[in-house]
């Protein structure tokens, strides 16, 4: 049990080291820089230019737009708030387990699943564009928020379709 308690302490003091070490780096304040200013970019088209294209959208298409929009933004907000705080923890303002604390208040969540691709392809190619950024800097920031922790992110999960072809092949004797 000693050895067990040791073995978590000190993959604990590995990602503590890990965390003071990368939030002062050069690297974080690229990757703060990035989200922050994806964060300001993404405001300014919803509010210009994504209301004038959204107006202009097929009703069925407007209801893709306003959903992946909220999607976008609460993406967006995670991420913004796992930078801010560990900004705070750059700064001084905050230890590395007070952040470990807030981190776990909010999760920074797995990719969401996408719209169907025919719908996707009809939403205006700025929120695309948007989308696939947030997507990309949320995995970034999940395959770090592992290395920080020492806890390596949950893989994603099997496509449920096949899981269900596999369940009823097997229940009706029939293999791959």
């Amino acid at each position: 049990m000693n050895d067990v308690l040791m073995l978590d302490r000190g993959q604990d003091e590995g990602a503590i080291s890990f965390t003071r070490g990368f939030v002062k780096s050069e690297a974080f304040m690229v990757l703060f820089r990035e989200g922050m200013g994806l964060v300001e970019q993404t405001a300014s088209y919803l509010d210009g230019d994504g209301r004038k294209e959204s107006a202009a959208l097929p009703r069925e298409v407007s209801l893709t737009y306003a959903t992946e929009s909220m999607r976008l933004t609460t993406r967006l907000m995670q991420i913004a708030s796992w930078l801010l705080v560990q900004r705070a923890v750059a700064e001084g303002e905050m230890t590395a387990e007070q952040a470990r604390a807030e981190n776990n208040k909010v999760r920074i969540s797995e990719s969401m699943i996408q719209p169907a691709h025919q719908d996707f392809a009809r939403l205006p190619q700025s929120l695309r564009d948007l989308m696939a950024h947030s997507v990309r800097l949320q995995d970034r920031i999940r395959h770090l928020e592992g290395q920080m922790s020492g806890v390596a992110p949950a893989r994603e999960t099997a496509n449920p379709v096949q899981d269900q072809l596999a369940s009823l092949q097997a229940r009706l004797g029939l293999g791959r």
